[in-house]
């Protein structure tokens, strides 16, 4: 009796899941994604063993190896609200596109006379700028400034965010401006220490030196 032979068929894998899939993680992280803007200055803190993590609600001065003194504060709006201060102080004006661009950079290391060409310039291009640091002399204490109109804008900032939430009948947690210095290894002492002499004359008397985790040599 002749043996039937069954018809062959090629097997057939549906994709249209996969595809799908795909096309929804790609748009996912496309509006979860945000742009990393690059640091005008890369500095090599010395190790240490401490595992405390760094706040979020924090201002932080950076002191490169060769004393430059840069400055950023966490919260944009803080950023932009202190950047108007200094407008006023300084007597110089920025547009609202300037403020926002400034809202969304880092640390910069600029005096004033030359922040709003600065802010205007592109990533590229201030990754070629040479940062002349900010000023913290006794004469042109900008970075003192800095600091002072960036801690009352913060708690400014607080105050807001605490009446929305008691408004939305939400509770609200209070996270402190916190203060640190990230000075590269090689940076000379004297430096850093004029940091802490500006801190200490605006009555900062606690803040954070932000080190480099060391790798433990245990097997």
């Amino acid at each position: 009796m002749p043996k039937i032979k069954m018809p062959k068929s090629s097997p057939s894998l549906d994709m249209t899941p996969m595809v799908d899939l795909a096309f929804l993680l790609v748009t996912f992280f496309m509006l979860t994604a945000t742009v990393r803007v690059s640091e005008p200055v890369v500095v090599d803190a010395p190790s240490s063993t401490s595992e405390k993590i760094l706040p979020d609600n924090i201002m932080m001065i950076t002191v490169d190896k060769t004393g430059r003194a840069f400055y950023n504060i966490s919260n944009s709006e803080v950023r932009i609200h202190t950047l108007m201060r200094m407008g006023e102080q300084y007597k110089i004006q920025f547009t609202d596109e300037e403020k926002k661009r400034f809202g969304a950079m880092t640390s910069f290391g600029v005096p004033m006379e030359k922040l709003k060409e600065y802010i205007n310039m592109d990533d590229t291009q201030r990754q070629k700028v040479k940062s002349p640091g900010i000023p913290l002399d006794s004469t042109n204490n900008q970075l003192g400034d800095w600091i002072q109109f960036g801690r009352i804008e913060a708690a400014k900032q607080a105050k807001i965010e605490k009446d929305k939430a008691v408004s939305a009948g939400k509770s609200f947690e209070y996270e402190p401006l916190r203060f640190a210095i990230k000075a590269d290894g090689k940076a000379n002492y004297v430096a850093v220490q004029e940091i802490i002499k500006v801190f200490t004359k605006k009555d900062i008397y606690r803040f954070n030196l932000i080190t480099n985790l060391e790798q433990s040599t245990e097997e």
